[in-house]
């Protein structure tokens, strides 16, 4: 052991027997030093992370899975492997393998609370158990999470609370790791974004309804023959696959289609977007599938396989943008003059 440690632990200990560890806590000399400040929790694990197949985070005795799917990305299990934001998940795992341990902290059960390292599986626990298990099931790391303390500071590393789970010792750890047990938060709730410039025409139903670009203005070509209509609701149309996002999202299995309506959206390079809107009970779903040009091929499956078996919950003011009546967009009736009797 190095002179600097040995100095170090010996100040640890003057403190921890003149007033007690954190939150009045006696811990052995042990049971606080047998890790060097600074350095990694887990020191193997980046390399190692390749094998992962699936992570596990527990919070109040509830477990949110995220594994790995058969083409190499990530799905949430109990949502039939739907995809989980990428850049999220990496952040997390990334934050795992340059967590540092700075401080022992307390070791005493009794205040696992304060620092939110506690049981992850009571009632009215703040703690997360983050678990990565290879393909075999065999754990590869584990960790309680605690509360973070996040630095507004520059160049200020943020800090969190954390535990191993059979370990009574609690640590002050150096690093930003963010765990998320609620499934919708892992959730890339994007669903396609075409910009309403891109749209050369829309044809609803049958045909009896068709939109279109005419002298730079979308506008109702079909019926030539309609009332006044409200310019911004011809336009929602256009724009309605404009940063389109969902609420929820389920398997097609799971939400049996019925009466649904039915518009196709086609941009100038001849990507043909189909939306079929329904309703089951008060919510408001839609499926869309996607053809291409010869331009768009590629475009249109990447698009099918992200879309392809999904059906997803949508705000019910879509509705009218994306399978639009004409008297959704029919302009509104002048108010009477309040003057004349």
């Amino acid at each position: 052991m190095r002179a600097g440690t040995v100095a170090v632990l010996g100040a640890l200990a003057v403190v921890a027997l003149a007033g007690g560890w954190y939150f009045g806590t006696r811990t052995t000399l042990s049971e606080r030093t047998d890790v060097a400040s600074g350095k990694l929790m887990f020191p193997d694990l980046a390399p190692a992370l390749k094998n992962a197949a699936r992570i596990e985070i527990i919070h109040q005795g509830t477990q949110t899975v995220i594994e790995k799917r058969s083409d190499g990305g990530w799905g949430i299990a109990s949502m039939r492997d739907y995809p989980v934001q990428e850049i999220k998940l990496r952040g997390m795992l990334t934050g795992l393998t340059e967590l540092r341990l700075m401080e022992p902290r307390t070791s005493d059960p009794a205040q696992f609370s304060r620092l939110g390292v506690d049981d992850p599986n009571a009632a009215g626990s703040s703690a997360d158990l983050l678990r990565v298990v290879d393909a075999a099931g065999t754990p590869m790391v584990a960790t309680i999470v605690g509360h973070r303390r996040v630095r507004s500071q520059a160049n200020v590393p943020d800090e969190v609370y954390v535990r191993r789970p059979d370990e009574n010792q609690s640590w002050l750890a150096e690093g930003s790791l963010q765990v998320d047990a609620d499934p919708a938060l892992w959730l890339d709730q994007n669903v396609m974004n075409i910009g309403h410039d891109r749209i050369a025409s829309v044809r609803v139903g049958d045909g009896a309804l068709v939109f279109g670009q005419a002298d730079g203005h979308f506008e109702v070509e079909q019926p030539a023959e309609h009332p006044k209509l409200e310019t911004y609701k011809v336009e929602a149309v256009a724009r309605a696959l404009e940063l389109l996002t969902f609420q929820a999202v389920k398997a097609d299995a799971d939400v049996p289609m019925t009466k649904a309506e039915h518009a196709v959206f086609t941009t100038t390079d001849g990507l043909a977007v189909t939306a079929s809107v329904f309703h089951a009970d008060k919510d408001v779903w839609a499926r869309f599938a996607v053809a291409g040009s010869d331009k768009t091929k590629d475009e249109a499956e990447r698009m099918n396989a992200r879309l392809a078996g999904w059906t997803y919950q949508i705000g019910s003011w879509k509705e009218k943008s994306l399978v639009p009546g004409m008297d959704d967009l029919k302009a509104e009736a002048p108010a009477p003059d309040a003057g004349k009797k």
